[in-house]
């Protein structure tokens, strides 16, 4: 197994592959919930944002979004035991397994009033999931390290609300940044390990008129995958401050939720 720098095992070869399977695969001995966890949260933030707003379909910008796993939760009304039973490896080609979500998407993609665009440096996953319809649109972009396009500019001018649910801390207030400033005042709803403060983000962010709040509770995002990478993960927390007691020490990442506000502009 090869770690990254926070300690965390690299699993970027799940997403990678033609279709979710792999990921899913990779992910369900895990334990992985964290999209779950989130999906009430994101989903009163669209129906707060459609009454405050006027806006009937908002705009969600998914940052990390991969396969479109966010989009499917909430589009679909599925829950992660859907996804994990629904891509249980099989004989099945991937053309196939396309198809299949094309389907689902045409039977149940009206379950949340709102338009989903992906973010992420995957062109397969992205790919995927704008294919099988989970996805209205995708931005495949690196904007940490560059501005966005004139054509990707457009498409986040639209944005709505930002949505993640553990992709910040590799990407962060740059990112975040240009989205902004692509377009509107998009309100934010950022699931974020406690390995990765935030303070950074939350100053970039004031610094563009937003207000951010750390809702309460925390959120159990996926079980460690061996004991090297909960060691090095205590490793990291310590570094910044955090009393794993309780919580990582008991073989669990955990998250917290950052809601980011900016007053609506009204015309």
């Amino acid at each position: 197994m090869r770690f990254d720098a926070t300690g965390k095992v690299e699993l970027d070869h799940i997403y990678t592959q033609p279709d979710p399977r792999s990921y899913f695969s990779s992910l369900r001995g895990l334990e992985y919930q964290i999209p779950q966890l989130a999906k009430p949260h994101f989903t009163a933030l669209v129906e707060e944002y459609r009454a405050t707003t006027g806006i009937d379909t908002p705009t969600v910008l998914d940052i990390g979004s991969s396969y479109g796993i966010n989009a499917a939760l909430l589009r679909c009304d599925l829950t992660m035991e859907d996804l994990y039973d629904r891509y249980d490896l099989d004989a099945r080609s991937s053309a196939e397994v396309l198809a299949d979500d094309q389907e689902l998407v045409r039977e149940r993609g009206k379950a949340i009033p709102a338009r989903f665009v992906g973010l992420d440096i995957s062109s397969p996953a992205l790919s995927y999931a704008t294919a099988a319809g989970f996805l209205d649109d995708a931005v495949l972009a690196d904007l940490e390290r560059a501005e966005p396009t004139p054509e990707q500019q457009r498409k986040l001018a639209d944005v709505d609300l930002v949505i993640s649910t553990g992709s910040l801390g590799y990407v962060g207030a740059p990112t975040l940044a240009r989205v902004v400033q692509a377009g509107g005042a998009p309100w934010m709803a950022h699931f974020v390990l406690r390995m990765f403060p935030f303070d950074e983000i939350e100053a970039s962010l004031a610094q563009l008129g937003y207000e951010t709040v750390r809702a309460d509770g925390l959120f159990r995002q996926r079980r460690f995958i061996s004991a090297e990478e909960q060691s090095r993960v205590l490793d990291t927390l310590a570094d910044v401050g955090v009393d794993p007691s309780g919580l990582e020490d008991g073989g669990w990442f955990y998250a917290q939720l950052y809601l980011s506000k900016r007053p609506i502009e009204r015309t």
